[in-house]
């Protein structure tokens, strides 16, 4: 099946998009996603042929996704955001024919240089961007909405009412940069059947994670595969009502709750943390909320429980990957202990790995997964792509769990941030977690670094929170009573912020 059909069924007249003050239905969606497959045809763009899309979390992007893959093209959503030469870069790897382009992406077209991406023909922006050269896709979109395709004047246009386009489940729907499983920045290969295979698996869950009765807050970037295939495909999938937030802001994001009444919510951690950290919200604005879910990284056991204290919601986390469409587990509706991602989702397989060998419970081992939802490997890349699918299909995430009796996983930390203090193992997270439960501290961000005697020693970053003040020695002490003496931090330093990527984890690089 092509991705792009799963709105075609719902009724009309149902509320598909909210996205600021525009309100979309399900039936005025399809017009204008066909519109945009008729722009897109009538360039001479053909199936599989590469669009990138530089949109926000708005509903052009929601055009431009469903328009491109509809049209039996290869959608690579890219940062817009991004500095230049990033989005120079991408498009000139995956050989981009055309970019679609909202406002906030059209400045880092202003600044490319052509010559790089020798494969990029079409530029479309919207209505009052200045682009050389650019095609004005709302004036498109617009004549091939009104001219029947008989009587249209030019190629642009010419082919407005083209139907959706047949894919298989093993042709490419989507380009989605990450950084693997380990590795500098690599376009990942997700097919139709990957992204619809995990949204099918996520459903096949009996606590209903998603129901045409819902309103769902989108606030992750739709470049990112929690928000494009979590939470995008799988409402609009089940008919839902999809509520576009493309700058997070928690005062609003209440607000938005209560006025919308929001029932299934999902964010990174820093969303949650945000709102918990408010002082004046009105009693009940969570109450319609009937799914409340974490993921993209680790969210600290006391941001959990703050939320259910204040507002009467339990956060559920989860955890996926690009590489598995992406999600793999779930906690959502199950008896999950606070800090667990859960159970493997129907349909998915799980193993954790040590050395070959399968651990036993309580053990850490790296995930590993298979099913039909693991992508096809990284483009151009056979070895890369080889290092983390063997030949038993099993992907070898890099991430490292533990599960208990009771078959609930754990998240420890990712492998190649492991810390090794004299010869044994220790997890940044694992130290987080810890440094998080200190009244005083607001995030904590954890790396290896050189010493002479042990080869490395555990470094601590630290943003305290308003109004306490804290020492370093009182951390260290606090860790003690918690952690082994050579998991303790023996640096640490008190920051602003800790740099975070887009789904909320820590950047560790840019700390050391």
């Amino acid at each position: 099946m092509n991705i792009a059909t799963l709105l075609e069924d719902h009724p009309g007249s149902r509320t598909a998009i909210v996205s600021g003050s525009d309100r979309v239905s399900y039936g005025q969606l399809r017009e204008e996603i066909a519109a945009i497959r008729g722009v897109l045809t009538g360039l001479g763009l053909e199936p599989g042929d590469r669009v990138a899309i530089l949109c926000g979390t708005n509903t052009r992007f929601v055009h431009a996704w469903y328009g491109a893959v509809g049209a039996g093209m290869v959608a690579v959503p890219l940062n817009p955001q991004a500095p230049a030469a990033e989005i120079q870069r991408e498009l000139s790897v995956v050989h981009a024919r055309a970019v679609i382009a909202g406002p906030a992406g059209v400045a880092a077209l202003e600044s490319l240089d052509r010559s790089e991406v020798p494969s990029l023909e079409h530029c479309l922006v919207p209505t009052g961007a200045v682009l050389e050269g650019a095609i004005d896709l709302d004036a498109a979109v617009a004549q091939a909405a009104d001219a029947p395709p008989a009587v249209a004047q030019d190629a642009v246009t010419q082919k407005a009412g083209v139907p959706i386009v047949d894919r298989d489940d093993e042709q490419l729907a989507t380009l989605l940069f990450t950084s693997g499983t380990a590795g500098s920045p690599k376009a990942a290969m997700l097919t139709h059947g990957n992204l619809a295979s995990n949204i099918r698996q996520v459903l096949a869950r009996p606590e209903q994670v998603a129901r045409p009765d819902d309103v769902t807050v989108c606030v992750v970037p739709l470049f990112h595969v929690l928000g494009l295939n979590s939470i995008l495909n799988l409402s609009l999938w089940v008919g839902a009502t999809l509520v576009l937030v493309e700058r997070f802001d928690p005062v609003s994001m209440v607000g938005l709750i209560v006025e919308e009444q929001v029932s299934t919510l999902a964010g990174p951690p820093t969303m949650w943390s945000a709102l918990t950290h408010l002082e004046d919200v009105e009693e009940g604005a969570f109450s319609r909320i009937r799914l409340a879910a974490s993921g993209a990284a680790a969210i600290p056991d006391r941001v959990v429980e703050q939320a259910q204290a204040r507002f009467g919601v339990r956060i559920y986390e989860g955890y996926g990957l690009t590489e598995a469409s992406p999600t793999v587990t779930l906690a959502t509706g199950t008896d999950a202990p606070i800090g667990s991602i859960g159970r493997p989702i129907p349909g998915v397989e799980v193993r954790l790995v040590d050395k070959g060998d399968d651990v036993y419970v309580g053990d850490p081992g790296e995930v590993l997964v298979r099913g039909p939802n693991v992508f096809r490997g990284y483009l151009g890349d056979p070895v890369a792509t080889a290092r983390v699918i063997d030949e038993e299909g099993w992907l070898h995430t890099g991430d490292i769990a533990v599960v208990d009796d009771d078959g609930y996983l754990y998240l420890v930390d990712r492998a190649k941030d492991l810390v090794i203090v004299s010869g044994f193992n220790v997890f940044p997270a694992e130290v987080e977690r810890v440094l998080v439960t200190h009244p005083a501290v607001r995030e904590a961000g954890v790396v290896g670094i050189p010493h002479p005697y042990s080869g490395e020693t555990v470094k601590a970053f630290v943003v305290a929170e308003d109004g306490y003040m804290v020492e370093e020695d009182d951390l260290v002490a606090w860790c003690a009573n918690e952690l082994a003496r050579y998991k303790c931090p023996t640096k640490i330093d008190f920051v602003d912020e800790i740099p975070r990527g887009m789904g909320g984890k820590v950047l560790r690089r840019e700390l050391r």
